[in-house]
Protein backbone atom coordinates (compact mmCIF):
# COMPACT_ATOMS: atom_id res chain seq x y z
CA UNK A 1 0.00 0.00 0.00
CA UNK A 2 1.10 3.93 -0.29
CA UNK A 3 1.87 5.30 2.85
CA UNK A 4 -0.83 5.13 4.70
CA UNK A 5 -3.51 6.67 2.21
CA UNK A 6 -4.88 3.01 1.23
CA UNK A 7 -3.56 3.65 -2.52
CA UNK A 8 -1.91 0.92 -4.16
CA UNK A 9 1.67 1.62 -5.49
CA UNK A 10 2.16 0.80 -8.92
CA UNK A 11 5.48 0.85 -8.94
CA UNK A 12 6.47 -2.42 -7.20
CA UNK A 13 5.03 -4.31 -9.38
CA UNK A 14 6.88 -6.39 -12.25
CA UNK A 15 4.23 -5.85 -15.32
CA UNK A 16 5.05 -8.65 -17.51
CA UNK A 17 3.14 -9.93 -20.62
CA UNK A 18 -0.19 -11.17 -19.74
CA UNK A 19 -0.21 -15.19 -20.32
CA UNK A 20 -2.74 -16.93 -22.74
CA UNK A 21 -5.54 -18.33 -20.45
CA UNK A 22 -4.45 -21.25 -18.29
CA UNK A 23 -2.04 -22.01 -16.30
CA UNK A 24 1.46 -19.65 -16.89
CA UNK A 25 3.78 -23.03 -15.68
CA UNK A 26 1.60 -25.09 -18.52
CA UNK A 27 2.48 -22.36 -21.27
CA UNK A 28 6.27 -22.70 -19.75
CA UNK A 29 6.03 -26.51 -20.34
CA UNK A 30 4.78 -25.93 -23.98
CA UNK A 31 7.00 -23.73 -24.69
CA UNK A 32 9.45 -26.01 -24.49
CA UNK A 33 9.04 -27.02 -28.33
CA UNK A 34 8.95 -24.00 -30.04
CA UNK A 35 12.23 -22.60 -28.59
CA UNK A 36 11.50 -18.89 -30.65
CA UNK A 37 8.63 -18.46 -28.47
CA UNK A 38 8.64 -16.31 -25.27
CA UNK A 39 9.40 -18.79 -22.02
CA UNK A 40 8.92 -16.40 -19.32
CA UNK A 41 4.95 -16.66 -18.26
CA UNK A 42 3.96 -15.77 -14.90
CA UNK A 43 7.89 -15.20 -14.16
CA UNK A 44 8.49 -11.73 -12.16
CA UNK A 45 11.81 -11.28 -11.76
CA UNK A 46 15.60 -12.67 -12.41
CA UNK A 47 14.54 -13.26 -15.99
CA UNK A 48 15.66 -12.54 -19.24
CA UNK A 49 14.78 -13.11 -22.69
CA UNK A 50 16.47 -11.56 -26.24
CA UNK A 51 16.05 -12.22 -30.00
CA UNK A 52 18.91 -11.96 -32.08
CA UNK A 53 18.27 -10.65 -35.87
CA UNK A 54 21.48 -10.35 -38.11
CA UNK A 55 21.04 -8.57 -41.50
CA UNK A 56 24.29 -8.80 -44.00
CA UNK A 57 23.43 -7.24 -47.14
CA UNK A 58 24.00 -8.25 -50.50
CA UNK A 59 27.53 -6.40 -51.35
CA UNK A 60 28.09 -7.34 -47.83
CA UNK A 61 28.72 -3.96 -47.12
CA UNK A 62 25.80 -3.16 -44.41
CA UNK A 63 25.90 -5.54 -41.34
CA UNK A 64 23.55 -5.02 -38.43
CA UNK A 65 22.27 -6.80 -35.81
CA UNK A 66 18.76 -6.12 -33.67
CA UNK A 67 18.15 -7.60 -30.29
CA UNK A 68 14.55 -6.93 -28.90
CA UNK A 69 14.07 -8.50 -25.02
CA UNK A 70 12.82 -8.44 -21.72
CA UNK A 71 14.83 -7.98 -18.45
CA UNK A 72 13.53 -8.64 -15.21
CA UNK A 73 15.69 -7.87 -11.97
CA UNK A 74 15.26 -8.41 -8.39
CA UNK A 75 13.21 -5.52 -7.60
CA UNK A 76 10.33 -3.63 -9.62
CA UNK A 77 12.18 -0.49 -11.30
CA UNK A 78 14.87 -2.67 -12.91
CA UNK A 79 12.40 -4.71 -15.19
CA UNK A 80 12.76 -2.78 -18.82
CA UNK A 81 12.30 -3.73 -22.29
CA UNK A 82 15.10 -2.97 -25.01
CA UNK A 83 16.10 -3.40 -28.46
CA UNK A 84 19.82 -2.88 -28.54
CA UNK A 85 21.09 -1.92 -32.76
CA UNK A 86 24.34 -2.92 -33.45
CA UNK A 87 26.38 -1.61 -36.91
CA UNK A 88 28.98 -3.92 -37.40
CA UNK A 89 30.08 -1.57 -40.16
CA UNK A 90 30.72 1.37 -37.54
CA UNK A 91 31.71 -0.69 -34.87
CA UNK A 92 28.76 0.95 -33.30
CA UNK A 93 25.93 -0.69 -30.15
CA UNK A 94 22.88 1.15 -29.11
CA UNK A 95 20.53 0.46 -26.16
CA UNK A 96 17.13 1.83 -26.41
CA UNK A 97 15.34 1.25 -23.62
CA UNK A 98 11.58 1.19 -22.89
CA UNK A 99 9.02 0.51 -19.97
CA UNK A 100 7.95 -3.08 -19.79
CA UNK A 101 4.10 -2.28 -20.84
CA UNK A 102 5.80 -1.85 -24.28
CA UNK A 103 6.66 -5.43 -24.56
CA UNK A 104 4.14 -7.67 -25.64
CA UNK A 105 4.73 -11.19 -27.54
CA UNK A 106 2.15 -13.61 -29.21
CA UNK A 107 -0.38 -15.42 -27.28
CA UNK A 108 -1.53 -17.97 -30.28
CA UNK A 109 0.79 -19.96 -31.04
CA UNK A 110 2.92 -18.26 -33.69
CA UNK A 111 5.63 -16.01 -32.94
CA UNK A 112 5.73 -12.42 -32.79
CA UNK A 113 7.72 -9.84 -30.11
CA UNK A 114 6.83 -6.36 -30.26
CA UNK A 115 8.85 -3.27 -27.94
CA UNK A 116 7.12 -0.61 -28.59
CA UNK A 117 6.26 0.62 -32.35
CA UNK A 118 8.78 -2.68 -33.06
CA UNK A 119 7.75 -5.12 -34.46
CA UNK A 120 9.81 -8.58 -35.03
CA UNK A 121 8.72 -12.23 -36.55
CA UNK A 122 10.37 -15.07 -38.29
CA UNK A 123 8.53 -13.40 -41.28
CA UNK A 124 9.17 -9.92 -41.27
CA UNK A 125 9.81 -6.53 -39.13
CA UNK A 126 8.91 -3.37 -38.87
CA UNK A 127 11.52 -0.82 -37.29
CA UNK A 128 10.67 2.57 -35.96
CA UNK A 129 13.38 3.31 -33.33
CA UNK A 130 14.76 6.87 -32.18
CA UNK A 131 18.04 6.20 -30.71
CA UNK A 132 21.26 8.73 -29.90
CA UNK A 133 22.73 7.93 -32.71
CA UNK A 134 19.80 8.84 -35.45
CA UNK A 135 16.52 7.01 -36.33
CA UNK A 136 16.57 3.70 -37.61
CA UNK A 137 13.14 3.28 -39.55
CA UNK A 138 11.60 0.53 -42.24
CA UNK A 139 10.26 -2.56 -42.96
CA UNK A 140 12.25 -6.23 -43.97
CA UNK A 141 10.92 -9.33 -44.85
CA UNK A 142 12.71 -12.87 -44.51
CA UNK A 143 12.18 -15.88 -46.08
CA UNK A 144 13.24 -19.56 -46.73
CA UNK A 145 13.99 -20.31 -42.92
CA UNK A 146 16.52 -22.39 -42.31
CA UNK A 147 15.63 -23.45 -38.30
CA UNK A 148 17.84 -26.04 -36.60
CA UNK A 149 17.07 -29.56 -37.38
CA UNK A 150 14.62 -30.36 -33.85
CA UNK A 151 12.72 -33.49 -33.21
CA UNK A 152 10.57 -34.37 -29.79
CA UNK A 153 12.96 -35.62 -27.34
CA UNK A 154 15.54 -32.87 -29.24
CA UNK A 155 13.73 -29.66 -29.72
CA UNK A 156 16.24 -27.48 -31.08
CA UNK A 157 19.85 -26.85 -30.61
CA UNK A 158 19.95 -27.46 -26.35
CA UNK A 159 18.51 -30.89 -27.31
CA UNK A 160 17.86 -32.85 -24.03
CA UNK A 161 19.37 -29.96 -22.07
CA UNK A 162 16.28 -28.18 -22.84
CA UNK A 163 14.30 -30.23 -20.62
CA UNK A 164 16.62 -29.22 -17.61
CA UNK A 165 14.56 -27.12 -15.19
CA UNK A 166 17.70 -25.31 -13.74
CA UNK A 167 19.76 -23.93 -16.19
CA UNK A 168 21.08 -20.68 -16.40
CA UNK A 169 20.54 -19.52 -19.27
CA UNK A 170 19.28 -21.60 -22.31
CA UNK A 171 20.06 -21.09 -26.26
CA UNK A 172 17.93 -21.40 -29.86
CA UNK A 173 18.90 -21.34 -33.56
CA UNK A 174 15.92 -19.91 -35.36
CA UNK A 175 17.53 -19.65 -38.77
CA UNK A 176 20.93 -20.83 -39.87
CA UNK A 177 20.20 -18.97 -43.04
CA UNK A 178 17.35 -16.99 -44.38
CA UNK A 179 17.03 -14.41 -47.43
CA UNK A 180 15.99 -10.69 -46.50
CA UNK A 181 14.38 -8.18 -48.75
CA UNK A 182 13.57 -4.57 -47.87
CA UNK A 183 15.26 -1.55 -46.63
CA UNK A 184 16.21 0.58 -43.61
CA UNK A 185 16.56 4.07 -43.15
CA UNK A 186 19.20 4.51 -40.27
CA UNK A 187 20.61 7.76 -39.67
CA UNK A 188 20.38 10.26 -42.75
CA UNK A 189 21.40 6.82 -45.03
CA UNK A 190 18.92 3.98 -46.75
CA UNK A 191 20.30 0.93 -46.72
CA UNK A 192 19.02 -1.93 -49.16
CA UNK A 193 18.84 -5.40 -48.09
CA UNK A 194 17.24 -7.01 -50.55
CA UNK A 195 19.24 -9.92 -52.07
CA UNK A 196 21.14 -10.62 -48.64
CA UNK A 197 21.16 -12.78 -45.88
CA UNK A 198 19.90 -13.34 -42.82
CA UNK A 199 20.17 -15.38 -39.04
CA UNK A 200 18.56 -15.75 -36.06
CA UNK A 201 18.94 -16.86 -32.65
CA UNK A 202 18.14 -16.16 -29.25
CA UNK A 203 18.57 -16.81 -25.23
CA UNK A 204 16.41 -17.15 -22.25
CA UNK A 205 17.08 -17.72 -18.92
CA UNK A 206 18.49 -15.64 -15.28
CA UNK A 207 21.90 -15.01 -16.39
CA UNK A 208 24.50 -15.22 -19.19
CA UNK A 209 27.09 -17.62 -18.44
CA UNK A 210 30.49 -16.80 -16.73
CA UNK A 211 32.33 -17.14 -19.97
CA UNK A 212 32.06 -18.33 -23.43
CA UNK A 213 32.92 -18.29 -27.41
CA UNK A 214 30.27 -17.40 -29.97
CA UNK A 215 31.22 -17.20 -33.65
CA UNK A 216 28.35 -16.90 -36.63
CA UNK A 217 28.54 -16.20 -40.65
CA UNK A 218 26.25 -17.18 -43.22
CA UNK A 219 28.07 -14.74 -45.73
CA UNK A 220 30.31 -17.59 -47.54
CA UNK A 221 31.35 -17.80 -51.13
CA UNK A 222 28.23 -20.04 -51.80
CA UNK A 223 25.15 -18.52 -50.70
CA UNK A 224 23.07 -20.94 -48.21
CA UNK A 225 26.19 -22.11 -46.25
CA UNK A 226 26.07 -21.28 -42.48
CA UNK A 227 28.57 -21.82 -39.51
CA UNK A 228 27.48 -21.32 -36.28
CA UNK A 229 29.26 -22.20 -32.99
CA UNK A 230 28.93 -21.57 -29.25
CA UNK A 231 31.14 -22.65 -26.49
CA UNK A 232 30.42 -21.71 -22.46
CA UNK A 233 30.82 -22.47 -19.16
CA UNK A 234 27.92 -24.13 -17.60
CA UNK A 235 26.98 -24.43 -14.04
CA UNK A 236 25.94 -28.16 -13.53
CA UNK A 237 25.31 -29.91 -9.89
CA UNK A 238 27.63 -27.73 -8.00
CA UNK A 239 30.17 -27.81 -10.56
CA UNK A 240 30.63 -26.52 -14.28
CA UNK A 241 31.62 -27.82 -17.59
CA UNK A 242 32.36 -26.27 -21.25
CA UNK A 243 29.17 -26.94 -23.08
CA UNK A 244 29.45 -27.39 -27.00
CA UNK A 245 27.14 -26.60 -29.40
CA UNK A 246 27.81 -25.79 -33.41
CA UNK A 247 26.89 -26.72 -36.31
CA UNK A 248 27.97 -26.38 -40.31
CA UNK A 249 24.98 -25.88 -42.74
CA UNK A 250 26.24 -27.08 -46.54
CA UNK A 251 24.26 -27.73 -49.54
CA UNK A 252 25.23 -31.34 -49.38
CA UNK A 253 23.79 -31.76 -45.09
CA UNK A 254 23.83 -30.42 -42.19
CA UNK A 255 26.80 -31.37 -39.88
CA UNK A 256 25.77 -30.58 -35.72
CA UNK A 257 28.72 -30.81 -33.48
CA UNK A 258 27.26 -30.88 -29.79
CA UNK A 259 27.73 -32.27 -26.38
CA UNK A 260 25.14 -34.24 -26.24
CA UNK A 261 25.81 -35.91 -29.51
CA UNK A 262 28.98 -37.00 -28.49
CA UNK A 263 31.25 -34.00 -30.46
CA UNK A 264 34.21 -33.00 -28.06
CA UNK A 265 36.93 -29.89 -28.32
CA UNK A 266 39.99 -31.60 -29.13
CA UNK A 267 42.02 -27.74 -29.25
CA UNK A 268 40.99 -24.22 -28.39
CA UNK A 269 43.25 -21.58 -28.40
CA UNK A 270 42.54 -17.54 -28.06
CA UNK A 271 44.82 -14.84 -28.77
CA UNK A 272 44.24 -11.01 -29.22
CA UNK A 273 44.25 -11.99 -33.27
CA UNK A 274 41.73 -14.65 -33.35
CA UNK A 275 40.44 -17.51 -32.07
CA UNK A 276 41.29 -21.51 -33.39
CA UNK A 277 39.41 -24.68 -32.65
CA UNK A 278 39.36 -28.35 -33.46
CA UNK A 279 36.17 -30.14 -32.98
CA UNK A 280 36.07 -33.82 -32.98
CA UNK A 281 32.71 -35.99 -33.76
CA UNK A 282 32.95 -39.60 -34.61
CA UNK A 283 34.94 -40.01 -38.23
CA UNK A 284 34.26 -35.73 -38.67
CA UNK A 285 36.35 -33.34 -37.47
CA UNK A 286 35.83 -29.35 -37.83
CA UNK A 287 38.41 -26.57 -37.61
CA UNK A 288 37.59 -23.54 -37.18
CA UNK A 289 40.34 -19.90 -37.63
CA UNK A 290 38.09 -16.89 -36.54
CA UNK A 291 39.47 -13.34 -37.41
CA UNK A 292 38.95 -11.03 -34.12
CA UNK A 293 38.52 -7.42 -34.88
CA UNK A 294 37.67 -4.74 -33.24
CA UNK A 295 33.94 -4.34 -32.28
CA UNK A 296 30.79 -2.90 -30.04
CA UNK A 297 30.03 -3.34 -26.49
CA UNK A 298 26.81 -4.82 -26.00
CA UNK A 299 24.48 -4.98 -22.60
CA UNK A 300 23.58 -8.22 -21.56
CA UNK A 301 22.28 -9.73 -18.39
CA UNK A 302 24.39 -10.90 -15.20
CA UNK A 303 22.18 -11.72 -13.04
CA UNK A 304 20.67 -8.89 -11.00
CA UNK A 305 21.52 -6.15 -14.06
CA UNK A 306 22.29 -5.55 -17.29
CA UNK A 307 26.07 -4.67 -18.01
CA UNK A 308 28.59 -3.60 -20.38
CA UNK A 309 30.67 -7.51 -20.36
CA UNK A 310 29.98 -8.57 -24.33
CA UNK A 311 31.90 -7.12 -26.93
CA UNK A 312 30.79 -8.07 -30.51
CA UNK A 313 32.36 -7.64 -33.99
CA UNK A 314 30.91 -8.34 -37.25
CA UNK A 315 33.51 -7.34 -39.52
CA UNK A 316 35.92 -10.76 -39.11
CA UNK A 317 36.53 -13.78 -41.38
CA UNK A 318 36.19 -17.23 -40.31
CA UNK A 319 38.14 -19.92 -42.12
CA UNK A 320 36.31 -23.63 -41.79
CA UNK A 321 37.67 -27.32 -42.98
CA UNK A 322 34.99 -30.31 -42.31
CA UNK A 323 36.90 -33.66 -42.92
CA UNK A 324 36.10 -36.95 -42.58
CA UNK A 325 37.77 -40.15 -41.72
CA UNK A 326 37.49 -43.37 -43.66
CA UNK A 327 39.62 -46.36 -43.56
CA UNK A 328 42.39 -44.16 -42.56
CA UNK A 329 42.48 -41.75 -45.10
CA UNK A 330 41.05 -38.21 -43.90
CA UNK A 331 38.67 -36.87 -47.06
CA UNK A 332 37.72 -32.90 -47.25
CA UNK A 333 34.06 -32.31 -47.43
CA UNK A 334 34.29 -28.89 -47.39
CA UNK A 335 36.81 -25.80 -46.83
CA UNK A 336 35.59 -22.34 -47.64
CA UNK A 337 36.24 -18.34 -45.90
CA UNK A 338 32.89 -16.70 -44.24
CA UNK A 339 32.69 -13.10 -44.04
CA UNK A 340 31.38 -10.78 -41.82
CA UNK A 341 31.62 -13.20 -39.36
CA UNK A 342 30.20 -12.34 -35.44
CA UNK A 343 32.46 -13.01 -32.84
CA UNK A 344 32.50 -12.72 -28.94
CA UNK A 345 34.90 -13.93 -26.65
CA UNK A 346 33.95 -13.37 -22.94
CA UNK A 347 35.85 -14.69 -20.02
CA UNK A 348 38.08 -17.39 -19.43
CA UNK A 349 36.83 -20.71 -20.70
CA UNK A 350 38.83 -22.57 -18.68
CA UNK A 351 40.24 -20.94 -15.86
Amino acid sequence: MGAGNGVFDMSRIQVVPRPPPGSPRWHRIKSLWTPEAYHGWGLRQRWFEGWYFKMVDAPGDAVMALIPGIFLGERPGEGHAFVQVLDGARGTAEYNRYPLDAFDVSRDGNFWVRVGPNHFSLEDMELDLDGPDGRVRGSLRMGAIRPWPSTFFSPGVMGPYTFAPFMQCYHGVLSLDHEISGCLEVGDKVLDFSGGRGYVERDWGRSFPRAWIWIQTNHFEIPGISLMFSAANVPWLGRSFPGLIAGLLLPGGFYPFTTYNGARIEDLRVDDDGVDICLRRGAYRLEIRADRPEGARLLSPEGRAMEARVVESMTGEVRVRLTRARSGVEETLYCGTGARAGTEVVGDLFP
